[in-house]
């Protein structure tokens, strides 16, 4: 399954739960903001990504975005329904 993740970084302030979490799919950038990684690739983290990931990865993503304090993390699935925050 896809998800589409999408950090805010306006309302990031760095508390890291995310990556503890899920240090496959966030990561935390110079500016002490969480970035999204694709799964702990090499790659150039960002703000928004789309990840493709399993049943269980989903699980973990959404349970690192729920840590999140201030909910800057907010996931989609392939649809374009969002998962979380739940609307």
């Amino acid at each position: 399954m896809k998800l589409r993740i999408v950090v805010d970084p306006d309302l990031c302030i760095g508390a890291a739960s995310c990556v503890t979490i899920a240090p496959d799919t966030f990561v935390m950038n110079t500016e002490n903001k969480a970035e999204v990684l694709d799964h702990g690739v090499a790659d150039v983290p960002t703000y928004e990504r789309i990840v493709e990931a399993t049943e269980d990865e989903m699980q973990n993503i959404i349970l690192g975005a729920q840590s999140c304090p201030t909910l800057a993390i907010t996931i989609y699935d392939e649809s374009g329904k969002q998962l979380y925050p739940e609307v």
